[in-house]
């Protein structure tokens, strides 16, 4: 681990928390609860999960077993929150745990070895896997704003038939050596 990967990874956690909230930003109070069918899962259940996930893994990151013994993962994918407000709080509990434990990583405890079900990972992998999994289910969350809003979706990305316009406005620039979410 390196403290260049390390603030590359809290950009990337931040990246990955700002889509999940430029599709809230869209969203009517009745599409953080809907499914597909009853097999599916609801914005608001993802966003219980993330939370679960998310306490569990980086609460006393660098001396317990990420998988908390008070975690009960079952239970996270019941309905639970009823309101966006509910799922909001959430939503920033489970984001200020990541970032309150990403800022225990120093120099010190960088080869640090971080147990999760009792499989060691580098601090590096930990964040790697933790990283995997949110973006899986923040694709999750986009995925089912952009069906619940069609045609009045705003993208979140580069628009369909305008690649070329935004490949053109980055090669006009020098290179250079920043992070890609650096200018959004």
């Amino acid at each position: 681990m390196n403290k260049q990967f390390l603030d590359d990874a809290i950009k990337q956690f931040s990246y990955y928390k700002m889509l999940g909230e430029k599709t809230f930003e869209q969203l009517e109070e009745q599409d953080y609860f809907w499914q597909y069918h009853d097999e599916s899962n609801s914005i608001a259940i993802i966003v219980q999960h993330l939370c679960g996930n998310m306490l569990s893994r980086w609460t006393n990151f660098l001396v317990e077993d990420g998988e908390k013994p008070w975690r009960n993962r079952d239970a996270e994918f019941e309905k639970k929150i009823f309101t966006s407000k509910d799922l909001l709080i959430k939503w920033d509990e489970g984001w200020n745990c990541v970032f309150e434990a990403l800022k225990l990583i120093k120099p010190g405890n960088y080869d640090q070895i971080i147990y999760i079900r009792n499989m060691g990972h580098s601090i590096d992998a930990a964040i790697i896997r933790q990283l995997n999994h949110y973006s899986y289910h923040i694709g999750q969350i986009v995925y089912i704003g952009r069906m619940r809003k069609g045609s009045k979706w705003v993208n979140l990305s580069i628009s369909k038939g305008k690649s070329e316009r935004y490949n053109q406005n980055k090669f006009s620039k020098p290179r250079r050596n920043e992070h890609f979410t650096d200018d959004l």
